[in-house]
C-alpha cells in the first residue's frame, strides 16, 4: 500500500508532479465533490495548497432559495483544506479532521464560489490548515481553520 488514504491506496503519488496529480484528482472526484458541484482547479503540493470552484444551487439554499445553508459552505471549504493536506502528503496520507472552526462573514445565494485551502503547519502526526470561501467578486464568505491527524501508510 502506497497510501493510507483509501481513495489513493493504489497510487504512488510520490513520483508524480503537480500537473499529473491535478489531472488524476480531477479525473476521479469523490462523491462529496460531485454532490457539491465542485471542480478542483489548482494545486501546489510543495506549499500544501489547493483551489476549488463550486456552484451553489437553489437546492442548497433556504429563505426562498436565497441563502445557502451553512453546512454546504462548510463542506466546500473543508474539502479545499483536506485536499491541500492530501496533496502536501503526495496522496500518501489520510487526513481525518480533529477540529474544525468556521466563521461566516457574508450570506451566499446561488452562484459560483471559490474555496482555497492551505497547510499552515505540517507535523509528524498533526497538521493545521486554514481556508477561505469567496464569491466571484472576491468577497470573503467563509473563513475556516482545521486541525487534522496525519495518518501515514503502515510500513510493511
Amino acid at each position: 500500500m502506497t497510501s493510507a488514504h483509501p481513495d489513493f491506496s493504489h497510487i504512488d503519488g510520490q513520483s508524480m508532479n503537480d500537473i499529473d496529480l491535478l489531472a488524476l484528482m480531477r479525473a476521479n472526484p469523490p462523491e462529496p465533490v460531485k454532490t457539491l458541484n465542485g471542480e478542483l482547479i489548482e494545486i501546489d503540493s510543495a506549499r500544501g495548497a489547493c483551489r476549488f470552484r463550486f456552484e451553489v444551487v437553489p437546492a442548497f439554499c433556504h429563505s426562498d432559495g436565497r441563502v445557502c445553508q451553512g453546512g454546504f459552505l462548510t463542506g466546500m471549504v473543508d474539502t479545499a483544506m483536506a485536499n491541500a493536506a492530501i496533496v502536501k502528503g503526495n496522496l500518501a496520507v489520510a487526513v481525518p479532521t480533529l477540529e474544525l472552526k468556521i466563521s461566516f462573514f457574508e450570506a451566499m445565494g446561488p452562484g459560483i464560489v471559490f474555496a482555497e485551502g492551505r497547510v499552515m503547519r505540517w507535523g509528524g502526526s498533526v497538521g493545521f490548515l486554514d481556508g477561505d470561501l469567496r464569491d466571484e467578486k472576491g468577497r470573503l464568505i467563509v473563513h475556516a481553520t482545521s486541525t487534522i491527524k496525519i495518518v501515514r501508510p503502515k510500513k510493511s
